[in-house]
């Protein structure tokens, strides 16, 4: 790649695809169903293993680090839930190699002789202190490279003890097996990449494999994984808390309305039977809906009034309405209510005139 492109590369990953402005070549944005939604997250295995034993070539989908940035400013402002696409693409490229790894160890166990109990027990040891060693042997050289001299000369000490140890438990294996058998290469499966690894590798192979893009790579991607599946669990936890915290909130609410119904009924026992409670719905951001009051400029079609009684429960206004009757109280002037039924208005035989004792008002007029 020349310096042109590399410096053209480094502009679309920090300002976009708007960086031209109008003039932009961009005509996929990054919502595009054509765009690898692993890559907007930075964990596409098609990049992570490329140039390796296991390159899986170019990816069938887009990707475009223009798209990257546009995303990660998009994503500051809505959620776009492309972490449950990017899980899925893990998890199956995941089980996969999975199977793989499975499949490698069945047929060592088939191609390989048969050891005892205590030999296989030992070759296990030696395989774990290998890759001890190759692990720390590889973060010694990256912490030369960085410049902590002090760090990597620590480590490096840590190695040369497990080279010791294993070298004494290879001894050991030698000891406690026929010859015949101790020549034949004892291989072993990586369980992180699915590499084949001799026994009998020294810590320069072990470094290099543990060190290596292949293996490196497979631990991002795991990784990776499990962070994407927190994440997924995190959020599920959260919209079912909401969930039932808004079902506690419509439970109590509908507690309230039963208690001020039972309360008008007792306040006036004589109470024409035909009461219709109409609710009028106040806006509450706690709630997650809205709803309209049915009757609201009904009043006006009346030619009356809208009736304003009641008492408040949270943020609910309860209204007593009875079919063709007078209602009145000590401190409100009286005002005929008319209930709509059947979509016709419903006309009582005659009007009455009714007392009763005001509802405890939280409202203030």
């Amino acid at each position: 790649m020349s310096a042109q492109e590399q410096m053209r590369a480094m502009l679309d990953e920090l300002m976009g695809t708007s960086r031209d402005g109008e003039n932009s070549k961009y005509k996929v944005k990054f919502d595009d169903p054509r765009v690898c939604k692993s890559f907007l997250l930075g964990c596409c295995p098609h990049d992570i293993l490329s140039s390796t034993r296991m390159d899986l070539g170019e990816c069938p989908k887009i990707h475009d680090l223009a798209l990257r940035a546009d995303y990660e400013q998009a994503s500051k402002r809505k959620d776009y839930y492309y972490d449950i696409d990017a899980m899925e693409h893990l998890s199956s490229f995941i089980a996969d190699c999975d199977r793989k790894t499975e499949l490698a160890k069945r047929r060592l166990k088939e191609t390989q002789e048969e050891l005892s109990e205590e030999a296989n027990g030992k070759a296990e040891m030696i395989h774990k202190l290998g890759e001890e060693m190759g692990t720390k042997l590889a973060k010694a050289e990256d912490l030369g490279a960085e410049g902590l001299v002090v760090e990597s000369l620590q480590l490096m000490e840590e190695v040369e003890n497990l080279k010791k140890q294993k070298a004494a438990a290879e001894q050991e294996y030698r000891n406690s097996m026929p010859a015949s058998s101790y020549q034949q290469q004892k291989l072993r499966v990586c369980e992180v990449c699915s590499a084949y690894l001799g026994i009998h590798d020294n810590d320069r192979r072990l470094a290099d494999h543990f060190g290596g893009k292949l293996h490196l790579g497979f631990i991002t991607i795991r990784e990776k994984l499990e962070e994407l599946k927190k994440s997924i669990a995190d959020r599920r936890m959260q919209r079912e808390k909401e969930r039932e915290e808004q079902k506690l909130k419509r439970a109590e609410r509908e507690k309230a309305e039963e208690e001020a119904r039972i309360m008008l009924i007792l306040q006036d026992p004589d109470l024409d039977p035909e009461i219709v409670m109409l609710e009028r719905d106040q806006k509450d951001p706690d709630l997650d809906h809205e709803t309209e009051d049915p009757h609201q400029g009904q009043g006006e079609d009346l030619g009356a009034p809208e009736v304003d009684l009641g008492a408040d429960l949270g943020n609910r206004e309860v209204v007593l309405a009875i079919k063709g009757d007078i209602v009145q109280g000590p401190d409100h002037t009286a005002k005929e209510v008319k209930a709509k039924k059947g979509g016709k208005m419903a006309h009582g035989p005659h009007q009455r005139k009714r007392q009763f004792a005001p509802l405890q008002r939280n409202r203030s007029e």
